[in-house]
């Protein structure tokens, strides 16, 4: 199988605009994506690019949580697939952005990202903000990102 991204490729450590930044998910994000997200659960159901498959309507525990979290760290730190937690300045956990290699098509970069219900309205921002970065930033020739809804 082929490097999802090449060897000497830098890595992007962090985005940063006016309303959040992104910085790698680890294991230290546990408790505040934990409350993003389970309360967020119908909300990021509907979001584009999630089809209604995640969350789990039934939750998961934080300590399930914690798992998946230090995987995606472990995913960074192998280069395998890349996950940014979105913080807003004020410091709130809002959100993730999930960079990996699409499970159909090697060619393609499968991203997603969500917000949280009560941030709602950074959605499409996000969008924008992730997108111009894959495009200027990341070595990525084909990107597979949900568009988001303008109205």
């Amino acid at each position: 199988m082929a490097d999802f991204v090449p060897a000497d490729f830098d890595v992007p450590r962090e985005l940063i605009t006016p309303r959040f930044r992104l910085e790698p998910l680890g294991p230290e994000h546990n408790a505040p994506d934990y409350a993003a997200w389970t309360s967020s659960i119908a909300h990021i159901r509907s979001t584009p690019g999630f089809g209604g498959s995640w969350p789990p309507a039934e939750g998961m525990s934080p300590e399930a949580n914690l798992g998946d979290l230090q995987r995606h760290a472990d995913d960074f730190v192998a280069r395998r697939g890349f996950t940014y937690t979105v913080v807003e300045t004020d410091g709130d956990v809002i959100g993730c952005v999930y960079i990996y290699p699409s499970r159909k098509d090697p060619a393609v970069t499968d991203v997603r990202s969500w917000v949280s219900a009560d941030r709602a309205e950074l959605d499409v921002a996000l969008y924008d903000a992730v997108s111009g970065w894959l495009a200027t930033r990341w070595p990525f020739g084909n990107v597979d990102y949900a568009v988001r809804s303008r109205t």
